[in-house]
């Protein structure tokens, strides 16, 4: 039996229901280590933890499902060792369900790394040579445990010309067939990811190239790479109808709360993206009313919670005056509470899209939270 086929028995996608008006769709993702209802957004745990949070607290938050960075995570302390410890689930005590990314993205970031057929290559922190291939990517993921692992592939630079996509792309989809033949676990899927850049005609070369192999998700890579949010809406808005209806559609790297509403409204099941986790670490707190710096004078006798409209434990317990106070303090329990309150925004903001989906409102929720959520 194909790995394909075993991987069905212990993955599964239900698309519940489409929006009358607008292409946003609600469903549920059954993995091994339990259901993430979508829309989802997924939190990042970089180096397998959340920065400024326990574990615990993001089970209190009902959290589905976070992400965690096979580069990383294989540099230190090295996916053989986590194997070792039980996998990445034992190793950080996080029960829920965990996707991995392939490492591509991290290797797209680097100065001085070269692309080539076997794979990147780079250099670690100690000046030694890496090569991360689609076999070793996956190997890694693999010693990790997680439920959803990513293709190996090159992340697409903005500005690129067609003749740079081209190449590229063929390229990642000659990995793509390695990562296939090297993926052994079938309690693991293996989502594929579909490049392309800004030219329509790649994306769709790349959507049916990668289908092909008919994987239990498929990701829309490449974008958030600075070519902003007009084209990275066309290059979704394009895509993602080409892509099949009864898998998960992932975008990866998106984004602001504008973002999501957008990529939600064209049929996108998945994101993720470190704004909410870093921008809470300088004082940027994300409401319903729009973003604002808790570090303002305005706050030092300001009463009310950070966003009235939660119900959650730092909305219901912390005045917008006491969260100030600990920045101005340089308190490590500031960052940790605005964090907290960043992740229960944007779930918060995903169970409301689902629910308006679900009753095929979502265009009219759309119009809702843009006229109420001001930009600075």
């Amino acid at each position: 039996m194909k790995i394909q086929e075993e991987a069905k028995k212990h993955f599964k996608f239900n698309l519940i229901h489409e929006d009358k008006k607008t292409g946003a769709r609600a469903g549920e993702i059954i993995t091994p280590h339990g259901t993430i209802p979508t829309p989802v957004f997924m939190p990042v745990g970089t180096h397998a933890t959340v920065k400024a949070l326990q574990p615990k607290m993001l089970e209190d938050m009902d959290t589905k499902i976070i992400l965690s960075n096979t580069y990383h995570l294989h540099l230190s302390p090295g996916s053989d060792l986590i194997k070792k410890a039980g996998g990445l689930h034992k190793y950080m005590a996080w029960p829920r369900p965990i996707l991995t990314d392939s490492g591509g993205f991290q290797v797209f970031s680097l100065q001085g790394k070269s692309i080539k057929e076997e794979g990147a290559e780079f250099k670690d922190q100690e000046g030694k040579k890496v090569l991360l291939s689609p076999e070793t990517s996956l190997e890694i993921q693999q010693n990790l445990g997680s439920d959803i692992m990513m293709a190996f592939d090159e992340c697409i630079p903005y500005p690129a010309n067609e003749k740079y996509v081209k190449t590229s792309i063929d390229r990642t989809h000659r990995w793509l067939g390695r990562c296939v033949e090297a993926w052994k676990n079938p309690q693991q899927a293996l989502f594929g990811i579909i490049q392309g850049g800004i030219y329509e005609q790649y994306r769709k070369e790349c959507v049916e190239a990668v289908t092909s192999f008919d994987l239990p998700g498929y990701a829309i890579g490449g974008v958030s790479v600075g070519e902003g949010p007009e084209l990275m809406e066309r290059i979704v808005k394009y895509t993602a109808p080409l892509m099949p209806k009864d898998k998960p559609r992932y975008v990866m790297g998106v984004g602001t709360p504008e973002d999501l509403i957008t990529i939600w409204e064209n049929g996108i099941d998945m994101s993720d993206c470190i704004i909410p986790t870093k921008y809470a670490r300088g004082g940027t707190v994300f409401t319903f009313r729009g973003k604002i710096r808790i570090q303002h004078k305005n706050y030092r006798r300001d009463f009310f919670p950070l966003d009235p409209s939660l119900d959650d434990y730092v909305n219901k317990n912390f005045s917008r005056s006491y969260i100030k106070h600990l920045f101005d303090s340089n308190e490590i329990l500031g960052a940790m509470l605005v964090t907290q309150h960043n992740i229960s925004f944007y779930k918060t903001l995903a169970e409301r899209a689902r629910a308006a989906i679900l009753e095929d409102r979502f265009f009219e929720f759309k119009e809702e939270f843009l006229a109420n959520y001001k930009k600075d």
